[in-house]
């Protein structure tokens, strides 16, 4: 195999390996499947190695294939981000930049932004993957991920981009038929709607301080999920209270939509916003301008959203990164279920 051809070979099986499949590969490189499955056979019959087992399901990486991408991956990156720091590209990025970001921050965040960023930067083209965590399918794929909470990875470089608080919210009509909640343990008598998270913990420890006095609340409610705009339209729609950040219902609490309570407590426990991207990216133009637009960007924000509570720093909650099928749990020692 010549060496151009050995080249576009690597990076039609590194594409199809970080998309799982040779239609993606096709898309991410903008040529044809079969031209993508070619290149693919003709780089293993000249390794003498099969890359990939073909499933019904998809692709999955061989013992030599993941032993391959592992080798191939940097020196592709690192060429890549050399082609960008020369000459034109290092003062106009272009090509491809994929973001890995969960949708509500996509949605609340970012999307609004982003003709903004455009017209500055009109050449790169911005491919959004949902991600809630490094270890998503999706995050292989990725050079920039925006994401809320405490995520430490060693191989990337992390930025904490703004503090978040927390509220409790709920709809007009939702207090009236119930009455607004003067005391955080008055939380007990109401329907409250709570979040899974990624690990699969149920969020139902809703933790608050003011002055010296801390409460923690065990919540309950007839419905939660694992999808975090679903719970939020629930409580638009009157149908119980939600513990979110400001940061990602700052629009509904603008148009009357969702009404803050218990505003003399603060909310223990927002997620910070970070973003991570691989120290190989470091000067990567395209990787670059992306991280400093969202860099101001979440400033800003983080200024209009959660105000005077701006300067607090996010405590990591005792139950992150354990295994508590609730997060009241906690309250009675690990391993309970």
């Amino acid at each position: 195999m010549a060496g151009m051809d050995k080249f576009r070979a690597i990076e039609n099986f590194v594409a199809a390996a970080l998309e799982g499949s040779f239609s993606g590969a096709a898309r991410r490189l903008e040529v044809s499947i079969p031209a993508v499955a070619k290149m693919i056979t003709a780089l293993e019959r000249s390794l003498g190695a099969s890359l990939f087992d073909r499933t019904p399901q998809g692709l999955r990486l061989t013992a030599d294939g993941a032993r391959y991408l592992e080798s191939c991956q940097p020196l592709l990156e690192q060429l890549s981000a050399a082609d960008e720091a020369v000459g034109a590209g290092a003062a106009r990025p272009r090509g491809t930049l994929i973001v890995g970001a969960p949708a509500f921050v996509l949605q609340n965040c970012l999307q609004g932004a982003m003709p903004r960023f455009h017209a500055r930067y009109p050449d790169l083209h911005l491919d959004f993957r949902i991600v809630s965590r490094l270890s998503d399918p999706e995050a292989a794929a990725a050079e920039v991920f925006v994401l809320f909470g405490w995520h430490e990875v060693q191989d990337m470089v992390q930025r904490r981009l703004a503090e978040t608080r927390y509220h409790i919210y709920g709809s007009p009509a939702y207090w009236a038929a119930h009455g607004v909640p003067q005391h955080p343990r008055d939380l007990e008598r109401h329907n409250c709607l709570c979040f899974r998270n990624p690990e699969g913990t149920l969020l139902d420890l809703w933790e608050f301080h003011r002055g010296g006095q801390v409460e923690s609340v065990a919540v309950n409610g007839w419905m939660s999920s694992n999808h975090r705009d679903f719970v939020v339209d629930a409580a638009l729609a009157g149908e119980g209270v939600v513990r979110v950040s400001g940061m990602t219902t700052w629009q509904h609490v603008q148009s009357g939509r969702l009404v803050t309570v218990l505003r003399d407590w603060e909310v223990r426990h927002g997620p910070p916003v970070t973003v991570h991207f691989r120290p190989l990216h470091r000067r990567t133009p395209r990787v670059r301008v992306f991280v400093d637009f969202v860099t101001d960007l979440f400033r800003e924000l983080e200024l209009q959203r959660e105000g005077s509570f701006a300067d607090v720093t996010a405590e990591r909650p005792e139950w992150q990164g354990k295994r508590y099928g609730r997060a009241s749990n906690s309250r009675r020692g690990p391993g309970t279920r």
